[in-house]
């Protein structure tokens, strides 16, 4: 134990702690819950259909599947694969070293280890982090080609680019940079040459070729297809880029300026100046030293450097912009951060270590008050669409009672409003809940719960007979607020010495169902809407 090297281990560690810590402290994304409907409907169908118009490959959706199975349906289980490819994606970093030196890759992999953006989308169930780890394992590959010709380096490229197409249609944006930085770094090469830049002798043959190729064709069509249950899915492969295109160009809601990367990154006011970004001082430090990149002797830091500005650059000439998307294209902007160390003379050394510290401590504390202080506020730019705490009022009285006594699984449940994600997967095992929308209602509105609509409540009260207890919630930002009714009569039990704060228009009230009544073959009131693509909604 003596001898081992305890450093990487604790990066490793570190990453493991921020991610894992309080997971469950900020309610689903509307996204999350877009996902999670996604899986449930591959337990209705058997299998995942894919849709082109969707912009996400199939694979996020099997793995959210089996960790379901195995950990049961909670917003934990939800997460966990992004958290544990998160932290892989620290751990690739760290396997950087033959190619880039032992202390440029654990300062690039500690800085991803504490980043806020690095944290805070390695906790949600989104498809950003795993195009995140292929890219980086397709580059991995790649270079240790150059560098070394191994055959497990080949297997490290072509299980990359396998899993980069089946994770998001944005790949094409990675392989597109990652070749075009081929003929620059060879022009950046002409001008300044450096040492031991000649490819090595390649280890593998053509059949290695062919399997790997087969391997990846295979994988891609299992999952496309929908194991092999839905064949046309495979078309989806070409069919989704023309979607894609338009949806890139047009923006779709999430139209943001070319420099939005860069307020992301660097000392930038938002929300009307009352909110402080900084988020990723040390990417931002690596962009910049990028102007640097040819004093650089290693040829893999300058094609890192020329695929990291590339990916940055097409990144921002795309309208469509969310924030996520920030770590699948600034992880290479890290290594040159750490490079800083090898552009600078001796003597000065000690005051770049310094600084690289100082800007690694104020990212850990950045991270620290976003992702446990601030995770759900709509004042952080990086809280994009997310669901407020709010949710909270409604769903934790249901859930408390139905892990209390399963039965109440079957309460009757009116949701009056638009756009509730995430709540129908959220409340997916309440089988009597009905989503109503565009004006819709159910004929008899007393239910053992409700949700409305700022503008319906009014209408919904006149027509209600029951005695309920009430409160305000606000789903999202951009949301109008919407009332919760709880029926006095299910729920007096986790509401003890409080009086109801509506009574309906009967003398009586009707007494609303018991749980304990209700047979088990009812058919649910409504079922559950369709899916909304996430990308659409603002």
């Amino acid at each position: 134990m003596a001898a081992t090297d305890w450093v990487p281990w604790a990066i490793l560690g570190l990453a493991a702690f921020l991610r894992f810590f309080l997971l469950g402290i900020k309610p689903a994304h509307f996204d999350e819950g877009i996902n999670g409907w996604f899986v449930d409907q591959v337990v209705h169908n058997g299998f995942y259909r894919y849709d082109p118009t969707n912009y996400h490959g199939p694979l996020h959706f099997y793995v959210l599947l089996l960790s379901e199975n195995l950990f049961g349906r909670n917003i934990w289980a939800l997460r966990l694969p992004v958290v544990l490819v998160s932290i892989a994606c620290v751990w690739l970093t760290l396997k950087f070293e033959p190619l880039a030196g032992r202390t440029v890759t654990r300062i690039a992999a500690l800085a991803m280890a504490v980043s806020p953006g690095f944290v805070f989308y390695g906790r949600y169930a989104i498809h950003e982090v795993w195009l995140q780890f292929f890219s980086t394992m397709f580059i991995l590959g790649l270079l240790s080609l150059w560098k070394f010709g191994r055959l497990s380096d080949l297997w490290y490229a072509g299980m990359g680019l396998t899993g980069m197409i089946l994770t998001k249609e944005t790949y094409v944006i990675h392989v597109a940079c990652a070749v075009i930085a081929i003929p620059v770094l060879a022009v950046s090469y002409s001008l300044r040459r450096v040492p031991d830049a000649k490819p090595a002798q390649q280890a593998w043959t053509w059949v290695d070729l062919a399997m790997v190729l087969c391997v990846g064709a295979a994988a891609i069509i299992f999952f496309y297809s929908g194991t092999f249950f839905n064949w046309s899915g495979v078309k989806g492969l070409y069919e989704a880029f023309k979607a894609w295109t338009q949806t890139g160009a047009a923006g779709h809601g999430h139209e943001k300026a070319w420099d939005y990367w860069f307020k992301m990154m660097g000392p930038s006011w938002e929300t009307g100046g009352n909110n402080f970004t900084a988020y990723e001082l040390p990417m931002l430090a690596g962009l910049i030293l990028c102007v640097f990149c040819q004093k650089l002797k290693n040829l893999s830091l300058r094609y890192l450097a020329i695929y990291g500005v590339g990916s940055l650059i097409a990144y921002s000439y795309v309208r469509y912009k969310t924030p996520w998307c920030i770590i699948s294209c600034g992880w290479p902007l890290l290594f040159i951060f750490g490079a800083a160390v090898l552009l600078v003379r001796p003597k000065n050394l000690q005051k770049v270590y310094v600084a690289i510290a100082v800007l690694l401590c104020l990212s850990l504390g950045r991270s620290i008050w976003l992702n446990y202080f601030r995770c759900s506020s709509p004042t952080e730019p990086y809280a994009y669409v997310q669901t407020y705490n709010d949710m909270f009022k409604l769903t934790r009285p249901l859930l408390k009672l139905a892990k209390r006594d399963p039965v109440y699984y079957h309460l009757t449940g009116h949701l009056i409003r638009s756009s509730v994600y995430p709540l129908p997967w959220v409340l997916g095992d309440f089988d009597r809940v009905g989503y109503y929308e565009g004006g819709n209602m159910p004929a008899n509105l007393d239910g053992d719960f409700l949700l409305v609509q700022e503008d319906k409540i009014k209408d919904v009260e006149s027509k209600l007979k029951g005695t309920y207890y009430t409160d305000m919630m606000v789903l999202r930002n951009y949301q109008e607020p919407s009332k919760i009714f709880f029926s006095a009569q299910v729920f007096k039990d986790l509401f003890p010495g409080r009086k109801p704060e509506f009574v309906g228009n009967a003398q009586t009230p009707t007494p609303a169902p018991t749980p304990a009544a209700t047979p088990a073959t009812t058919t649910p009131v409504a079922t559950t809407p369709a899916a909304t693509t996430p990308a659409k909604t603002p």
